[in-house]
């Protein structure tokens, strides 16, 4: 099957401070780049959130660009809802 493009935006926790959002930033890169070709992945830093999640008022946000099978945007999804210090994430496809 062809490779679809996607963006994946993810927002970490900042609890655990800069060391542990780096190595779960690395993580997901290195599971996108195994599953398919990451084009571009922005850092848009920490930021304050519109409402507390788990009592947390600031997320730190990165945003991944890439192509992939179709079918791996729900394994993506899947990891980082089981994953501790992910707050949030959202995968689009992007138009053709």
């Amino acid at each position: 099957m062809a490779a679809n493009n996607y963006e994946a935006m993810v927002v970490f926790s900042m609890k655990g401070g800069e060391d542990s959002v780096n190595a779960l930033k690395d993580r997901f890169q290195s599971l996108v780049e195994q599953n398919g070709t990451l084009t571009e992945l922005k850092e848009w830093g920490k930021r304050f959130l519109k409402y507390p999640i788990n009592k947390e008022t600031e997320g730190y946000y990165v945003l991944y660009l890439f192509a992939a099978p179709p079918e791996f945007p729900a394994e993506f999804l899947r990891v980082t809802g089981i994953t501790d210090g992910v707050l949030r994430a959202l995968v689009t496809r992007q138009g053709e």
